[in-house]
């Protein structure tokens, strides 16, 4: 992966793309109905019996789905000190998210730390340290399709954690809407930021062959792209955009692959439902033990 190709991914428009994203989909509220539904008895076996809580965020973009988190878990355990060490390589999404920590009044006593950099940077820096701190509770979510190596990743994480830690990954469920389309035009779209789709069978696979313990819970959404069978449509226009990873899908694809990718979309990665086409975009969450 290029390192150039690293160091825009989420930066200028893309992170106007991204929160565009975001307001279409309803991702995060599914992810956060999720956290709510796994975390609270996840929180209270990872923090029992402890006289302090160390978190770390992996890719935590402009921070909603971790300050819910973290709230949560302040909320679990409000007499017990929490840090939360964050690493993210986008300084517009880290400054979101401190933004939205300054306005949470549960998290005023949650000990910050920011990493402005992307996940291979902080773990060569943890790497070349030699006090390595270790974390009760570690969560990437969205974020391992921009790594080199998913099993370096998972390997590098899970061997932070501390006894009864909880290593939490979100990402794209196998045979989902996403996984569909990059894997069938893999040649056309896997060529910048992401140069290699992962879904949740590339991290199964990994777990599995670490030997690592972990269960998988599905997160179900879907949300409309009807608009991008409407040629006029601006905001047709920008949901291919993000979709495909591309500054103007119009105009990065030959009619054949376009024409191709909007048949796959609506035929294999979506439901038609009076007439609007329904995007599949369950996610999967898996929490991976100590």
């Amino acid at each position: 992966m290029a390192a150039e190709a690293k160091q825009t991914c989420y930066e200028g428009s893309a992170v106007q793309s991204f929160q565009f994203y975001l307001e279409q989909s309803g991702e995060h509220e599914a992810i956060v109905q999720s956290v709510h539904s796994l975390l609270p008895a996840e929180f209270k076996r990872i923090g029992e019996g402890k006289s302090g809580l160390d978190v770390l965020g992996v890719g935590s973009g402009g921070g909603e789905v971790d300050v819910q988190m973290l709230s949560l878990l302040q909320s679990t355990f409000p007499a017990v000190p929490i840090t939360a060490d964050i690493v993210e390589g986008s300084a517009a999404l880290t400054e979101n998210f401190k933004a939205l920590v300054a306005k949470t009044t549960s998290l005023q006593k949650v000990q910050f730390a920011w990493h402005i950099m992307h996940s291979e940077d902080y773990e060569k820096q943890v790497k070349a340290k030699g006090d390595v701190k270790k974390f009760d509770f570690i969560h990437m979510i969205q974020m391992l399709y921009y790594v080199d190596s998913v099993a370096d990743t998972i390997k590098f994480y899970h061997n932070l954690l501390k006894n009864n830690g909880t290593l939490m990954i979100v990402i794209e469920t196998a045979h989902g809407g996403w996984d569909t389309l990059w894997k069938t035009f893999k040649k056309e779209l896997c060529v910048d930021a992401i140069t290699e789709y992962r879904s949740s069978a590339e991290v199964i696979s990994c777990l599995k062959s670490q030997g690592l313990k972990y269960d998988e819970h599905i997160i179900h959404n879907t949300f409309d792209i009807t608009e991008c069978y409407d040629p006029n449509s601006t905001t047709g226009a920008r949901m291919l955009n993000f979709m495909t990873q591309t500054k103007n899908f119009h105009q990065s694809f030959s009619q054949e692959v376009r024409a191709g990718i909007l048949d796959l979309l609506r035929n294999k990665c979506s439901t038609v439902k009076d007439g609007r086409v329904m995007f599949n975009s369950n996610t999967s969450c898996i929490l991976v033990h100590a």
